[in-house]
């Protein structure tokens, strides 16, 4: 019986792949980390999105309606300020399912030496990345690793049936 307990605690805090699982604090660091450059990417994309805009705006080929400046249109434009938020969370979005599903780490995760992975350690699919990423609740899901400390999953890790692990050091 108490092998039974202790193969129940060892199964919890690691993975299949042997490697334990993440906490709270190194999930947090990355995330701090990985919220940097999503702003970044969110800064280029609309970057992009406003030159375009800007663009076909001076062509004419966007109507004024009356304003001045391309900026004035957009502001007071629902249709085109949803057209260039969504383009550009759809840029983070790519940032994060991409790296997620090419190596199961984001820029964040490197630094952090922290990997997304299947429970049977396998990289997550895209569609997978897509649903991880809207239970994680730009980050909040990970407070339930604070609550959860047996099985340090967060709510997305929950859903998706993954799991964020810690890599061992290269030396």
């Amino acid at each position: 019986m108490a092998s039974q307990q202790s193969n129940t605690t060892q199964s919890s805090l690691t993975s299949q792949s042997g490697y334990p699982r993440a906490g709270f604090r190194r999930r947090f660091g990355s995330w701090v980390y990985d919220a940097l450059v999503a702003i970044a990417v969110y800064m280029c994309a609309g970057a992009v999105s406003f030159g375009i805009f800007g663009a076909l705006y001076s062509a004419g080929i966007i109507d004024s309606q009356g304003f001045s400046h391309p900026i004035d249109l957009q502001q007071n434009s629902l249709l085109w300020s949803l057209i260039i938020y969504v383009w550009n969370l759809s840029w983070v979005s790519f940032f994060f399912v991409y790296f997620w599903a090419r190596s199961g780490q984001t820029i964040g995760m490197r630094a952090w030496r922290l990997k997304v992975q299947n429970q049977d350690g396998s990289l997550i699919s895209k569609t997978t990345g897509i649903k991880r990423l809207i239970f994680t609740l730009f980050g909040l899901g990970n407070l339930l690793v604070i609550v959860d400390r047996h099985n340090k999953l967060s709510l997305q890790d929950r859903y998706t049936d993954t799991e964020v692990v810690v890599l061992p050091t290269v030396k």
